[in-house]
């Protein structure tokens, strides 16, 4: 096998016993680093920080999940052309796998009408199921200014 050091020094190749001998003289553990390559590849080291090492590099690598969490606002009296042209935008975020956050902003007496703000999110649904299957991951909830749902692509 080849062997390399704590320093990353190559030592040549040699055989497992001289290795492991080596290691054991410097307090170290000896970790096949590869098994691709002929001679396999081994390393002087130790092997909690190769461990730790390893993983923080795939970690790294790996991609994270969920998507970002992208916003859309309508307001109180939006048409029904403003009102697709958000379900377009909507629908963009959710098929490059963002989630989406729907917000009406109320203010005045717009808060006093929730009902009629809740049908035009409805609305927005309804254009939006047709491109895409959705789902939501909270519900249509009220706050201070207004409401807001979080979907997801289903």
């Amino acid at each position: 096998m080849r062997v390399v050091d704590e320093t990353g020094k190559q030592l040549g190749i040699m055989d497992l016993r001289e290795a492991l001998q080596i290691a054991r003289e410097r307090n170290l553990d000896l970790v096949q680093v590869t098994e691709k390559v002929e001679p396999p590849v081994c390393k002087i080291t130790d092997y909690g920080k190769y461990i730790y090492s390893e993983e923080k590099k795939k970690r790294k690598g790996q991609k994270q999940t969920g998507g970002e969490l992208k916003q859309i606002r309508l307001s109180f009296a939006i048409s029904l052309h403003d009102l697709e042209t958000k379900v377009k935008m909507a629908d963009k975020f959710l098929k490059k796998g963002d989630r989406v956050m729907v917000r009406m902003l109320l203010r005045g007496r717009e808060k006093a009408l929730h009902r009629f703000a809740e049908e035009k999110i409805k609305k927005f649904f309804e254009i939006l199921e047709k491109s895409s299957p959705i789902r939501i991951e909270r519900e249509l909830k009220r706050e201070p200014r207004g409401l807001t749902i979080i979907i997801a692509r289903g």
